[in-house]
Formats: structure tokens, sequence, C-alpha cells
């Protein structure tokens, strides 16, 4: 039985300039010998949309390995919680193998973190599932939502891990005024995007709902984003650059900035900053 230590411990603000207005991780920064039980106990204990474990990486391509923890399970890849640990990583001391890039090893592969002066980016991986809802599960969601067919404009499966759906609605308006009943699809990952008019400060208003995970709303969420963005820029529904807004309904003020490169890489980027450091005893 592993005698338990002091472990560095921070917690992350991802995806706001104001303090306490994006969404926190939590990152171990020192996860060896922690057991899967045990880091399944921490997430819960922290009742934060995720919780983080850095370990070496086994791989000579990558900086540390990440494993991420919701209350309710792991996830191979999630993208706030990758922008919050690399900001963690660089903060405890992390010195990375290239000057303007951090390179994540998780569950889902090598993810690329580039270095801003302000703000932090990661490169949207692969879809695992995409394509068109099934008529049933739509069905599903647009009554949970309490919304008509009529009101979607299109919909998508978006899984980058986490197991996403969409759908797109025709304004911002509409995505706040959402009021789901979550009982209706306890198993759901998904999330509805709408336009703001042209000239706001946002482009849209996305709000992820997962109580598959044990998070009803989820106040900023970097992999919906992502293949979300995937999606709408590949499909000519959103430019190459836009702003999102998210955490309205919720209390906070994030905004996640998506770029479709010429190549079809895709980066989703906000700021991350530190506001917890102390020690875990595990």
């Amino acid at each position: 039985m592993t005698v338990p230590r002091d472990r560095s411990f921070v917690q992350v603000d991802v995806f706001s300039t104001r303090p306490f207005q994006g969404n926190p991780v939590a990152v171990v920064m020192d996860g060896t010998d922690v057991t899967d039980d045990e880091m399944q106990r921490v997430a819960q204990w922290t009742n934060l949309s995720e919780t983080t474990f850095v370990l070496p990486a086994t791989t000579p391509e990558a900086d540390y390995r990440l494993r991420i923890f919701t209350p309710q399970g792991e996830l191979p890849f999630a993208g706030h919680p990758t922008l919050g640990s690399a900001r963690a990583w660089l903060a405890c001391g992390g010195v990375p193998r290239h000057t303007d890039r951090v390179v994540q090893e998780c569950g889902a592969g090598l993810v690329t973190v580039r270095r801003g002066t302000d703000m932090l980016s990661f490169a949207a991986p692969p879809r695992i599932r995409e394509g068109a809802l099934d008529d049933a599960y739509l069905h599903r969601i647009i009554k949970a939502f309490g919304i008509q067919a009529e009101d979607v404009l299109a919909h998508q499966w978006v899984d980058n891990g986490p197991g996403w759906a969409v759908l797109h609605l025709p304004t911002a308006d509409d995505v706040l005024a959402l009021d789901p009943d979550l009982s209706l699809i306890p198993e759901a990952m998904v999330g509805a995007i709408g336009a703001y008019p042209e000239g706001a400060e946002h482009d849209f208003e996305l709000r992820t709902f997962a109580p598959g995970c044990g998070v009803p709303e989820d106040p900023a969420c970097g992999s919906m984003n992502a293949s979300v963005g995937q999606w709408l820029t590949a499909t000519g529904a959103a430019p190459s650059a836009y702003r999102v807004s998210q955490g309205t309904r919720v209390g906070r003020a994030a905004t996640i900035e998506v770029n479709a490169e010429a190549d079809g890489t895709v980066w989703v980027s906000g700021t991350a900053t530190v506001l917890v450091r102390g020690t875990i005893t595990l």
C-alpha cells in the first residue's frame, strides 16, 4: 500500500479574463503511484467538471501525460482541462521541449498546445464520430430541450472522446432560453449553439449539458467548441475565425476563440489563470 504524501495541487480558471468567471479545473501535479480508484475519488471530491493528474510521458514526443476525470469517470480528452493543465504545468516549472508549444499525451493521443502572450490554444483532435443524429435520439433531445423540430437548423455528432452531440438553433437567445429536462436524457452529452446578431461582441452562444458525466451544465467546454468548430467551419455555417460566449446561464463569463487554418486544423484558444496553489495529500 502506498503511503500518502503531499503533492502539488493547482486550480486553474480557464476561458475567462475575469477571475472566477471561467471554468475551473483541479490539477494534481504528480499522479505517480495514485491508483485509478483514488483518482476517481479525488474527482468526485473536488466536484468540478474535471480533475486531472499529471504523469511522466510514455513517448519522447510528449512533455507529460495527462489523465482526465469527471465526477463519474475518465475521459480520453477534454478541452478546458487540457489548457488548464498546460498552464499549471508551466507555472509549476515545467520546461517544454519546444519554446512555442507544449505537447500533451492523453487517451486521445498527442495534443499540441500553443503558447501565446495571453492565451493558450489547443489543436482540435479528430472526431471519432460525426454525421447527423438518428431520429430517435434527436427526438429525445428536442423533447428534453422543450423545443420543436422546426426550431433545429441542423444537428450533428461532434464526438472527440466525451460523446458529444449538438443542435444548431437559430439564435443565441434561443440557446439561452433553454431550460432542459435532463431526466429525459440522463446519459446524454449534448450541446446547443446559436448565432448572435452581426456586430455583437461574440458570434455564437454555446451551452453544453453533460448529465452522462454528472455535470448538468458545463460553464465552458473546450472539447465541444473544438468539434463544433470543425463541423461549422467545414460546412460554411461559421467563418474561419469566430468567438463563442459560454456560461451565461450559470453565472459565468467565458470567451472561447475558434480558428480554422488553411490546412483544416482547428485551434481553440482561451485564457488560463492559476488561482489556487497548494498541496493535496494522496
